[in-house]
């Protein structure tokens, strides 16, 4: 850093922030939201703490949500996630995207699971997304939670990812494959 320090100061006239800069291995290092993989073929990638904000902002908007109509709630949320994707569109990771696509998905599983309130609702409910009876039953009695029911296998088949889609929920991993595609 003492060799650095003096090229960026004395040649280039430039100044070093102190609390940002250092010399370390790229991977453990961040950028503008990204970091690099560590692997034989470098790969750009969305820093975790990038993630993490973005998870803390859906949980807002989830919040602010509950007593909202779900196309209301998806329609606050789509400029939230269209505006984080185009911004991390250069990343080479589809695993984090094809995670947050489920998370978020999941979270809204859950809020309309605390939209339903009573077993009998969510019952109702899901039978008329398809469930057989007995399924319907066992989920919409189950007391371990909304997220617990959320992630089920009959709140999968009841509310499926094409669900969202047909609600108009925007797709990170789609919306990168696509920006992607048009550069």
């Amino acid at each position: 850093m003492g060799s650095l320090r003096i090229f960026l100061e004395e040649v280039l006239h430039l100044r070093i922030n102190e609390q940002k800069s250092a010399v370390a291995r790229p991977w453990e290092r961040k950028f503008l939201g990204y970091s690099v993989t560590s692997q034989r073929e470098t790969r750009l990638r969305i820093a975790p703490e990038s993630v993490r904000r973005l998870s803390t902002r859906v949980r807002e908007l989830m919040r602010q949500g509950r007593g909202r109509s779900m196309s209301h709630t998806v329609a606050s949320l789509n400029p939230v996630l269209r505006g984080w994707i185009s911004y991390f569109r250069l990343a080479q990771n589809k695993m984090v995207l094809e995670a947050l696509d489920g998370w978020v998905r999941r979270r809204l599983r859950c809020l309309l699971w605390r939209q339903w309130k009573r077993p009998s609702t969510r019952q109702a409910r899901l039978r008329a997304l398809g469930v057989d009876a007995e399924a319907a039953w066992r989920t919409a009695y189950c007391g371990r939670g909304p997220w617990h029911s959320a992630g089920s296998r009959v709140a999968h088949l009841a509310l499926p990812a094409r669900y969202f889609t047909h609600m108009g929920l925007l797709s990170l991993l789609d919306t990168q494959r696509s920006l992607s595609c048009s550069r």
